[in-house]
């Protein structure tokens, strides 16, 4: 068999988790697999590295973020490398240019293009481990880019999808997926199995355990994935195309995504192509919008109110002031201090009440919707921030605590 590894951040945040991660690797392999094995930077490293960037240039140029970035994938790799030749093993550490990751040129988010898996096959001949320097990859200009945050996730199942991985595994500090974050919701179940269709939702609407893009990809190519712990050998949660629980289970899911701003823009000039040319900016920009609202027209003009992400709030007021028609708008407001809550299952499309239930979880708390939107595996709602955690309890509460 041909399995990949992913390990994440806290996975290998000290000397004792790395030989801890060295020991996974090391069963895989003896048990006579092809390892590869992809890993992101310890603990707080990125962060650090992002204080650090701060304190030179606040205002520092995507391609030079890239490559300090990077630094932190290259230390891991290279130390994991060294544990597993200090028990005898064949290892080699590699960076996302030497195993021919290319990308296109959006640095700090970059899309990969395709692998040249020309240097892993012949260091899988060898019968080497290979361990891969995860979230990074290389330019047409030679440039290093990175996959955006939780990208070495997205490393792991392109290198499964190239090489037709039989295994594709992402160890991470807890042993699976949950029906909420264990580490705070409490009664947080764990699942067996979730649909590709299900992980992305959860993982695009907040839930960290996953990268969204990665769960995009192992859907597309049909990559055999699981997500185990790298603390306890327990079997974690199988990531597939179809779930046989799923009918017994209507809501798989509570998430939650503090990372949202609320766009509203009152006063705009009830004439049609508006939104369209609001949207169209925001899209050359390339700015995702979520939720979209707007009110029925009054007065000759209505509102729009959209959300986006918060890391993007700047880029967004930005973007706005090149719409000539938003001149004669009332007021732009930007709101970060809300949250994203959402239930993600693909139950609830065949039993009507699941939204009721959900609404009536939030009134018996006192917890007010500004905004929402559906489709067939998710409601989300815009509430206020300050009432973020408990609202997860209580829709998690009325829909699991049976």
């Amino acid at each position: 068999m041909l399995v990949v590894q992913k390990f994440g951040g806290s996975s290998v945040a000290n000397a004792e988790r790395v030989r801890n991660v060295a020991s996974i690797i090391a069963d895989t392999y003896r048990a006579g697999n092809d390892v590869v094995v992809v890993v992101s930077a310890q603990g707080d490293t990125t962060d650090d590295l992002i204080e650090k960037a701060a304190e030179i240039n606040p205002r520092a140029s995507k391609r030079e973020l890239d490559m300090l970035m990077t630094a932190g994938e290259q230390m891991s790799a290279s130390l994991l490398a060294m544990a597993l030749k200090a028990m005898g093993l064949p290892a080699i550490s590699l960076l996302g240019w030497q195993i021919g990751m290319q990308t296109d040129s959006n640095y700090g988010n970059a899309r990969i293009k395709k692998i040249d898996s020309e240097r892993l096959n012949m260091e899988l001949s060898r019968r080497n481990i290979i361990i891969v320097a995860g979230f990074q990859g290389i330019n047409k200009y030679d440039d290093i880019t990175t996959l955006g945050r939780g990208g070495s996730d997205t490393t792991a199942v392109a290198i499964a999808a190239t090489l037709k991985a039989d295994l594709c595994q992402i160890f991470t500090d807890v042993d699976g997926v949950y029906t909420a974050d264990p580490r705070k919701v409490t009664g947080a179940k764990k699942l067996d199995v979730i649909t590709y269709d299900e992980m992305l939702e959860l993982a695009t609407l907040g839930a960290q355990v996953l990268h969204n893009r990665s769960v995009e990809m192992a859907k597309k190519y049909n990559v055999n994935m699981e997500v185990c712990s790298s603390l306890e050998r327990v079997p974690g949660t199988k990531v597939k195309e179809v779930a046989t629980t799923m009918e017994k289970m209507l809501i798989r899911g509570v998430a939650k995504d503090n990372n949202v701003a609320r766009v509203t823009i009152v006063g705009i000039a009830d004439v049609p192509g508006m939104a369209y040319k609001i949207f169209s900016v925001l899209s050359q920009a390339k700015i995702n919008v979520d939720i979209i609202l707007q009110s029925i027209g009054r007065d000759g003009s209505k509102d729009i109110v959209f959300t986006v992400s918060a890391d993007q709030k700047d880029e967004v007021v930005e973007a706005l002031k090149d719409v000539e028609c938003l001149q004669s708008a009332l007021e732009v407001n930007v709101d970060t201090d809300v949250t994203k809550l959402s239930i993600v299952g693909a139950g609830m499309e065949s039993h009507p009440g699941v939204a009721s239930q959900m609404f009536e979880a939030l009134f018996s708390n006192n917890i007010n919707i500004q905004m929402i939107a559906t489709s067939e595996i998710k409601i989300s709602v815009l509430i206020d921030k300050k009432d973020a955690d408990r609202a997860v309890q209580a829709v998690h509460d009325i829909f699991f605590d049976k």
